[in-house]
């Protein structure tokens, strides 16, 4: 028996936790998001130097993974895009609809967290 929940089909093994297996596994499944890692990796870089803290560099890690979980699960993918719609259909902050797509775009980023912390 697994002891990992069944997520359905996933388009790619979840990738190790380092920035090479993540970067790769990102150009497979949403290359057009490589630029945005990058751009974000320079930002964690430059304030880790700045204060010397690695803290930085591990939640970019972490951020990017957990970006790669639901690009790779069609099940968290779906909900992901759905939700986005959701909230950019709603027309101001403090509609309902908006408050619960909100919740579920959260509720997708801590499940993707969840499933690739080690």
């Amino acid at each position: 028996m697994s002891t990992q929940p069944d997520h359905g089909h996933e388009l790619i093994p979840r990738p190790e936790r380092t920035p090479a297996a993540v970067r790769i596994a990102l150009a497979r499944i949403a290359p057009h998001r490589l630029g945005e890692m990058e751009q974000h990796k320079e930002q964690a870089l430059g304030a880790a130097l700045q204060d010397g803290k690695i803290g930085h560099l591990q939640y970019w890690l972490t951020y990017w993974q957990a970006q790669v979980e639901i690009e790779r699960r069609p099940d968290l993918r779906s909900r992901y895009q759905a939700a986005l719609v959701s909230v950019h259909n709603t027309d101001s902050k403090d509609a309902p609809e908006f408050r619960a797509a909100m919740a579920e775009l959260r509720a997708v980023e801590t499940e993707a967290r969840q499933a690739v912390s080690p």
